[in-house]
C-alpha cells in the first residue's frame, strides 16, 4: 500500500515538473520573439509619424496643465480629448513622467511641438505598453494553444504583427496596449468553470471600454456568451446577473464620476456625430463605399448638368465639421445605429442556426 502511495506521489510531482518546465520553455518564447521585435521598434523611433501623435502629446499637455473639469473642455487645439476617461487618466499619468524629460511638451499653447525628448518619450511609452499585450498573448496561449508549435505560430504572429508595428509605431497610437487587455479578458472569460475567472475578463473588458470606446462593437458578444455560459447554465442566475452588472457599474462610476457634472460634455466628445462615417482615409469601413458613391455619383451629375456652384465635400478630414450629402441620402444617427442592430440581430440568427 505505502509502495503504491509513493509511486502515485512520484508520478504527480514529476507531471508538476514537466508542467513547470512547458511552462518555462512557453515564457521563454515569448521573451526571445518579444525582445526581436523590441529591437525592430526601437530603430523605429525616428521615423514617419502622424497627427495621431500631436493628438497624443497634446492630451499629455491638458492632462498635465488643466484642472479635471477643463480636461473635455478644451478646444485651444483640434485634437481635442475623445477618448474615455480611463484613458485620459493613462495620459495623465504618462504626463507625470513625460514633465522630466521635456516639460514644454506638457504645455497646452506648444501645439504640435516634437522634440527629440519628445520623439523618444512617446515612442518608449509605446514600446513599454506593449507588455501588456505580450502578457494578453501569454494568456490567450495559456487557455487556447494545447502544443508547443501552436504556441510557437501564436506568438510569432501576434508580436510580429506588422499590422501593428505600422500603426503604433511609425503611425502612433496604443493599439498593441489596448489589444493586450481584449486578450485578457477573451482569455479569462473562457474559462467557464473558473468562476473568479470570468469576473476578471468581465472587470477587464468594462476597463477596456472605458479607456476605448471602439470596443462596444464586440459588446454584444460579451453579454451573449456571459449570459449563456456563465448565467443561464450556473442554477444561479440572478446572483450572477447582479454581480457582473455590479462590476460594470463599478468601472464605470470609477471612469466616469470625476466627470459626473458634464457627461453630456464627455458623451458629444466621444460620439462626435459631426466628425464623418469615415473619419480619415485609413479607417475604412462600409460607409467609405457610400460616400465612394456620392463622390462618383456627383461628378456624373455634374458632368451631366444637374448639380452646380457645390462646395467640395471633405468627408475624410477627421475634423468635427458639417458634411452633407447631395445625391445620396445624409445618415443620421438613428439610422446608423438602427443599422447597426440589424446586423447584430443578423448575426444572433446565425450564431443560433448554427451552434443551437
Amino acid at each position: 500500500m505505502f509502495t503504491g502511495s509513493k509511486k502515485t506521489l512520484k508520478e504527480t510531482q514529476i507531471s508538476r515538473d514537466e508542467e513547470i518546465s512547458s511552462v518555462a520553455s512557453r515564457d521563454g518564447v515569448i521573451l526571445k520573439i518579444f525582445l526581436l521585435v523590441t529591437c525592430i521598434k526601437i530603430l523605429l523611433i525616428p521615423t514617419y509619424h502622424s497627427t495621431d501623435f500631436e493628438v497624443h502629446r497634446n492630451w499629455l499637455a491638458i492632462t498635465y496643465s488643466l484642472p479635471v473639469k477643463e480636461w473635455y473642455t478644451n478646444t485651444q487645439s483640434p485634437w481635442t480629448l475623445d477618448y474615455p476617461p480611463l484613458f485620459a487618466w493613462f495620459e495623465y499619468c504618462l504626463s507625470q513622467i513625460a514633465v522630466f524629460f521635456d516639460p514644454e511638451m506638457v504645455k497646452v499653447e506648444n501645439l504640435n511641438y516634437a522634440s527629440s525628448a519628445t520623439v523618444y518619450f512617446q515612442r518608449a511609452t509605446v514600446i513599454f505598453t506593449d507588455l501588456i499585450f505580450a502578457y494578453g498573448v501569454r494568456e490567450m496561449s495559456r487557455t487556447f494553444c494545447k502544443s508547443s508549435n501552436s504556441h510557437a505560430v501564436f506568438v510569432l504572429l501576434s508580436l510580429c504583427n506588422i499590422g501593428l508595428l505600422i500603426v503604433d509605431h511609425i503611425h502612433f497610437q496604443y493599439n498593441g496596449f489596448l489589444l493586450g487587455i481584449l486578450l485578457i479578458s477573451i482569455s479569462k472569460v473562457s474559462q467557464i468553470g473558473k468562476e473568479m475567472s470570468v469576473l476578471q475578463g468581465a472587470i477587464w473588458f468594462a476597463i477596456l471600454l472605458n479607456l476605448k470606446h471602439l470596443y462596444v462593437f464586440i459588446a454584444p458578444a460579451y453579454i451573449v456568451w456571459l449570459l449563456k455560459s456563465y448565467c443561464l447554465n450556473s442554477g444561479k442566475f440572478f446572483k450572477r446577473l447582479f454581480t457582473l452588472g455590479f462590476i460594470i457599474l463599478a468601472v464605470l462610476t470609477a471612469s466616469f464620476g470625476p466627470f459626473i457634472t458634464q457627461l453630456s460634455q464627455v458623451i458629444s466628445r466621444l460620439f462626435p456625430f459631426k466628425r464623418g462615417l469615415v473619419h480619415s482615409y485609413w479607417a475604412a469601413n462600409c460607409w467609405a463605399l457610400y460616400i465612394g458613391a456620392e463622390k462618383i455619383l456627383s461628378v456624373i451629375w455634374k458632368h451631366l448638368g444637374w448639380l452646380k456652384d457645390v462646395k467640395a465635400a471633405v468627408m475624410t478630414g477627421g475634423l468635427v465639421q458639417e458634411q452633407n450629402f447631395f445625391i445620396l441620402p445624409t445618415p443620421i444617427p438613428i439610422v446608423t445605429f438602427l443599422l447597426t442592430f440589424l446586423a447584430i440581430l443578423v448575426s444572433f440568427h446565425t450564431h443560433t442556426h448554427v451552434y443551437i
